[in-house]
Order: structure tokens, then sequence, then C-alpha cells
């Protein structure tokens, strides 16, 4: 019988640096939102490549930052836990710019971990001095067994790192079936697209006080797929916001929601949403629960 060689693999690093990005790429499927705003991902997705007789599984981390409510220490708890079960690590940073102080923050974090840290400089396209600026990443981590600069949106690049992490795994059995791509319900993986959407519309009035919940998700006899979510805000002025002046702005996040889940499930979709108040959700332990963030 062949030998299998199995892995997890955490990719971590500030807000914004392009970890969702990376992990659709590694994949060659979107199983996470990606949006230009920070704090985008709030849950470790897993993301699962199997190549022949090896099977990493990618965990994507919320952005390491300063907790500042219930939400923000659920994220906290899944980088933490993400970091203790790994058997490699991938710190993405970006190579645009010097280190912050998050990105100092994470490098003393990671000299912590017991698994293997690879130092990975992303959107080597954009930087003007990426050498320079990897350089100073590899200061802040001296122990990391491994550097390298890329583009997350670079099919070569992504060959290269995909490659080089099948390399790396350790021998062991499955953890998944090969045909599985994500670990996520299909119920979660809509709702985090029509996040991505919400997100995308509301740009920068209250996209961070925005989660989604789908409620109902439908095979319908005309082959249709009918899916009916809850996009819960904090204050009733923010419903407003988000339903829009005659209902445009919910219906913008309709259509771009739809145009992504039609892509990706191959067949026409109906979106419907509503738009509820929950007080507060991101520090009520119930809501939070509900929304799968606890």
């Amino acid at each position: 019988m062949e030998e299998t060689y199995c892995g997890l693999v955490a990719i971590v690093g500030r807000p914004n640096v392009g970890k969702s990005t990376l992990l659709n790429g590694l994949l060659g499927v979107k199983v996470a939102p990606v949006t230009p705003l920070p704090g985008t991902s709030r849950r470790g997705v897993r993301g699962i490549l199997t190549d022949g007789s090896r099977q990493v599984v990618f965990v994507d981390t919320p952005g390491l930052a300063l907790p500042q409510n219930s939400l923000g220490r659920f994220m906290s708890r899944e980088i933490r836990d993400a970091l203790a079960e790994v058997d490699l690590v991938l710190w993405l940073t970006d190579l645009r710019h010097p280190p912050t102080v998050q990105d100092r923050l994470a490098a003393e974090a990671l000299t912590k971990v017991s698994a293997a840290v690879w130092l990975v400089g992303n959107k080597l396209d954009a930087a003007q001095y990426p050498e320079e600026a990897l350089a100073a990443y590899q200061a802040l981590l001296p122990g990391a067994a491994q550097w390298l600069s890329l583009s997350a949106q670079n099919d070569r690049h992504l060959a290269g790192l995909r490659a080089q992490v099948l390399a790396a795994l350790p021998p062991g059995p499955f953890l998944y079936p090969p045909d599985m791509k994500s670990d996520q319900t299909r119920e979660q993986w809509a709702a985090e697209l029509i996040r991505e959407a919400a997100m995308l519309e509301l740009r920068q009035e209250l996209p961070y006080s925005v989660a989604v919940l789908v409620t109902d998700w439908q095979e319908r006899p005309n082959g249709m797929l009918f899916i009916a979510a809850t996009l819960v805000v904090e204050k009733k002025n923010h419903q407003g916001i988000v339903i829009g002046k005659g209902g445009a702005m919910i219906r913008a996040i309709g259509a771009r929601a739809r145009e992504q889940l039609e892509l990706f499930q191959g067949q026409k979709v109906y979106v419907q949403l509503e738009v509820v108040v929950r007080e507060g959700w991101r520090d009520d332990p119930q809501v939070l629960q509900e929304l799968g963030y606890q």
C-alpha cells in the first residue's frame, strides 16, 4: 500500500496581507472571502489540497490584532488554536512596507510555537524594495526555517510554494476525503461570500458590524438554487444603510453575491436577503453562538 503524507499548515499574519488570497490561490478554488479591507476573515477556515499520496490542510486565520470585543477575542482564539496543532506555519508579510507594530507582535508570538515557521513575503509585484523589506522581517524572526518572496496572485509563484509545502509534509493518514476542498458547510461558505459582497458594497460605512447567517438552501425543480440569508447589524441606523435608499444597497449586495455563487455553483442562484438588528451583537454571547463565532 502506498505511503501517504499529511499535515496541517497555518497561514498567519497581520490584517490585510493577503492570507485568504493565498489560500484560495493555493487551492485553485475560493473557500475564503477576500476584500481590500482588513479584518475580512473571522474564523479559521480549513482548505484541503490533495495531490496523489499527499494531503495538506491549510488553516486560514483572522488577522493578528489586539481584540476589541468578544468577536475579536474569538478571532484571537482561532489563531491560538491553529498554531497549537499545526506542522508548519506560513507567516505572510507585506513586502510593500517595513514591519509594523502588529508584525512585531506576530513575530514574538511565532517564536513560541513548536512548528517550523516559513517567512513568506507577499505582494512582490507591487513592492519597491522587496529585498530590504524581507530582510527587515527576517530580523524579527531569525529562527525562521525558510524565507521566500512571492505574489499570491501569480500562478507560477503559487505553484512553487505549493510544491514546497507538499514536499515538507510528514508521513500520516489523510484527514479528509481526497475530493474535499474545505471543512465549511455549504451554508457557512455561502454566508461568507454574501458577507464579502456586503463588505465590498458598504466599503468604509460599517462593514465590520455586519454578520451573515444562511437560513435556507433549496434546490428548486426548475434547476435554480434558492438561498435565503439574514444580515445582522448592531444598530437601527445601520439597518437603513445596509438596505439603502429604495432598497438599492441590499439589491447591490444580493447581485454581487449571486454572481459569485453562480460562478462556483455552476447554476442559476436566487438570493433572498433580509436585514435584522441585534444590538451590540459583537459582544453578545448568544448571538455570537448563533452566528458560529463561539
